[in-house]
C-alpha cells in the first residue's frame, strides 16, 4: 500500500519562533528557569502561528477494539473486557473520566472495532470497522480496505471535533491484547527484536511475557513485513483502534492541532503516521513515560521528551489527561505573566 494521499502536513513555519523565545526570555524569572515549559510554550505559540495561543475546548478521543491475537494466550484477561470497559466509560465510572472531568476535558468514546453491540449513548461514536480484527499470527490482522476505512473515519473524527472548536485533542484506546499489536507495530517499523519490544501489558508474569515474545516472533517471521511500507505493516499488525488514531492524529495535525500523546499503544498508532508524514511530530506532545517496557524504546526511537514519568500504564488516555493542566500552564505563563520591563523589575546585571 502507498501512502494515503489526502492528508496534508506540514511543519509549522518556524519563524515565529525567535519572537515567542523572546518572549519567553523576557518574563519575570531567570533565563530558563522554567525548564521545560519555556519549550513547550514555544512549541505551543509555532502551532498556532501566535505569540499569544490560546487552548480550547480540550478533547480527549478514546478508540476501542478487540484484536484476534488474544487468541493466542497474550492477555491475562478475557476479550469481553474490552466491552465491558467501554460500559465503564460511558457510566463515568473509568480513571480516564475522572481526571477528564477533573480537567475540564470533552470524553469522547469510539468503538473502532469492539466485539459487541451497545445502545445509543451521547459519548459513544459509532465507528466499528469489524467486530475486532483477525489473529494476526495466522494473517492479516485486517484489509487493506480496513485499514483504509479505520484511517479515513479516524480523520473525519478529529476534524469534527476541531470544527466544534477544539484545538488540543488527547488521544487514549482501549482494547485487550492491544499492547501485543503495538510491540509488533514497533519491532517490524523499527527492526528491533520482539525481546525489546514486549511488556506486562495488564499484568502477565514472566511466563506470559515470554509467550507473548514467542507469537510477536513468530508473526513477524510469517508476514515478512518491509518497514518501509507503515500502512502495510499496519494492516497486518494493528488494531481497528490503532489504525482510527493514526487518521485522528494525521487528521488533527492536517488541521494544526496540539495532539497530546498517551503510553505505548498510542506512541504505536504515531510511530505509523510518522513513518507517513514525518512532519506530525511537530504538532505532538508527549505526556508521559509509560511503565509498559517498550516504551521508553519507543520515546527514543521518536526522540521525544515526556512530561511526566509517574509509572503509568493503563492506557485510555490517562497520561494525556493528566498532562494537559502543565500544557496550559505553559500556554498561560507566556500570555499571564508579566514581563521585566511591564513589572518594572530590574533585569540582570550585563557582565
Amino acid at each position: 500500500m502507498s501512502p494515503h494521499p489526502f492528508f496534508r502536513i506540514d511543519a509549522p513555519d518556524q519563524a515565529i519562533t525567535t519572537l515567542l523565545q523572546s518572549k519567553v526570555d523576557t518574563k519575570t524569572k531567570p533565563h530558563g528557569a522554567l525548564g521545560q515549559l519555556e519549550a513547550l510554550a514555544v512549541k505551543i505559540g509555532a502551532i498556532q502561528q501566535s505569540l499569544s495561543p490560546r487552548l480550547t475546548r480540550p478533547a480527549i478521543l478514546v478508540f476501542a477494539g478487540d484484536h484476534g491475537i488474544v487468541e493466542e494466550g497474550v492477555s491475562l484477561f478475557p476479550q469481553e473486557v474490552t466491552y465491558q470497559m467501554v460500559l465503564n466509560f460511558l457510566a463515568g465510572g473509568a480513571a480516564i473520566n475522572v481526571f477528564a472531568r477533573q480537567n475540564g476535558m470533552l470524553l469522547r468514546v469510539v468503538d473502532a472495532g469492539v466485539k459487541g453491540e451497545f445502545a445509543t449513548h451521547p459519548d459513544l461514536v459509532d465507528a466499528k470497522i469489524a467486530h475486532g480484527t483477525a489473529n494476526f499470527l495466522r494473517g492479516a490482522a485486517m484489509s487493506d480496505a480496513q485499514c483504509h476505512a479505520a484511517i479515513a473515519r479516524g480523520a473525519e473524527l478529529a476534524a469534527a471535533e476541531i470544527a466544534a472548536g477544539s484545538n488540543v485533542l488527547g488521544f487514549g484506546e482501549m482494547g485487550i491484547g492491544n499492547t501485543t499489536s503495538a510491540a509488533a507495530l514497533m519491532s517490524a517499523l523499527c527492526g528491533l527484536a520482539p525481546g525489546l519490544s514486549t511488556g506486562r501489558g495488564t499484568g502477565l508474569d514472566a511466563a506470559g511475557v515470554e509467550r507473548k515474545r514467542q507469537v510477536l516472533e513468530q508473526a513477524l517471521a510469517f508476514h515478512r513485513l518491509d518497514a518501509t511500507d507503515p500502512l502495510r505493516v499496519l494492516a497486518a499488525l494493528g488494531g481497528f483502534e490503532i489504525a482510527m488514531m493514526v487518521g485522528a492524529m494525521l487528521g488533527a495535525a492536517e488541521r494544526g492541532a496540539l495532539l497530546l500523546i498517551d503510553g505505548f499503544i498510542t506512541t504505536s498508532a504515531l510511530l505509523v503516521a510518522c513513518r507517513m508524514y514525518p512532519a506530525i511530530l511537530d504538532y505532538c506532545v508527549f505526556s508521559h513515560r509509560s511503565g509498559e517496557a517498550g516504551h521508553a524504546r519507543l520515546l527514543d526511537e521518536l526522540q521525544a521528551a515526556p512530561l511526566l514519568d509517574l509509572g503509568l500504564r493503563l492506557g485510555e488516555g490517562t497520561g494525556a489527561a493528566l498532562a494537559y493542566p502543565i500544557v496550559l500552564a505553559a500556554a498561560n505563563f507566556l500570555n499571564e505573566m508579566a514581563s521585566f520591563e511591564s513589572a518594572g523589575v530590574s533585569e540582570r546585571s550585563q557582565a
